[in-house]
């Protein structure tokens, strides 16, 4: 059945979603991990506005890594927890430069080894950058996937674990964006918008709540 569903759903995204990207603004891989630590609890829109200038500043690792904690504080302020990010930026940094010859691994396993770079971060770099196939599970992506009822995983591990095994390989990294923006835009949290969602007849919890 949640075979079935899948290719229902692959179908409706490939129609209505075929170009489906991060709305994280980059100009290179190192970049875009800088953009990704910063967005944990926080909005793409926030991330955005303060990264052009930090970008600008800080081009490559050996700049970052040998940046002051207050300067780099300074340009990411206005972002949620900003000590520990400015402590996880540096510190990314730092590795980069001096154990990955200033380049970003594309391997989901070294990546998690990057101070701030947990499993989700490390998901998003392979399949954005790599296309490696593998799902980033957000508080969007755990969401939806609950709610059209193709996973009922506690956590994010069992989540990633149940999408890994539904969607095919060349399309894991497309189907995180796919959830993403559904339920960013679409079906949020509070008030998801079922009555305009095509996603209705795939539904579990649409379809329970309309019985």
């Amino acid at each position: 059945m949640k075979q079935t569903k899948v290719a229902h759903l692959i179908a409706w995204f490939q129609e209505h979603m075929p170009v489906a990207e991060s709305e994280l603004n980059y100009d290179s891989p190192f970049h875009l991990l800088i953009a990704v630590i910063l967005s944990a609890q926080c909005t793409d829109k926030r991330v955005n506005l303060v990264t052009p200038p930090l970008f600008e500043r800080f081009p490559d690792p050996a700049s970052l890594a040998e940046a002051s904690y207050e300067e780099v504080f300074d340009y990411i302020k206005s972002i949620s927890f900003p000590n520990n990010k400015t402590h996880h930026l540096i510190g990314m940094a730092t590795r980069l430069r001096d154990d990955f010859n200033s380049i970003v691994p594309d391997d989901v396993d070294a990546l998690q080894t990057l101070p701030g770079v947990g499993r989700k971060t490390a998901n998003v770099i392979a399949s954005v950058i790599y296309n490696k196939p593998v799902i980033a599970v957000d508080t969007h992506v755990f969401r939806l996937s609950k709610r059209l009822g193709l996973s009922q995983g506690k956590n994010v591990d069992e989540v990633e674990a149940d999408l890994t095994a539904l969607f095919p390989e060349e399309l894991r990294p497309i189907a995180h964006h796919w959830l993403i923006l559904h339920g960013r835009y679409t079906c949020v949290a509070r008030k998801p918008k079922c009555e305009t969602c095509g996603l209705q007849p795939y539904c579990d919890t649409y379809q329970t709540e309309h019985k």
